[in-house]
């Protein structure tokens, strides 16, 4: 998903130095976007593991 994130952003900047700027703006959201599902899953992740606590030792 983080892949995705920085790749869009690559091809913004690409696109922004070529002067399309309805494709850096579309990629940019993409990226956007990416970026803030990527952050969220992250968080819902974090605030799981803190609540479960530690695995037994089997």
């Amino acid at each position: 998903m983080i892949s995705w994130a920085f790749t869009s952003l690559v091809i913004a900047l690409v696109s922004a130095f070529f002067g399309f700027s309805g494709l850096m703006a579309s990629i940019a959201g993409i990226a956007q976007i990416a970026a803030g599902v990527f952050g969220l899953l992250f968080l819902v992740g974090a605030v799981t593991a803190a609540l479960r606590g530690p695995s037994p030792i089997s």
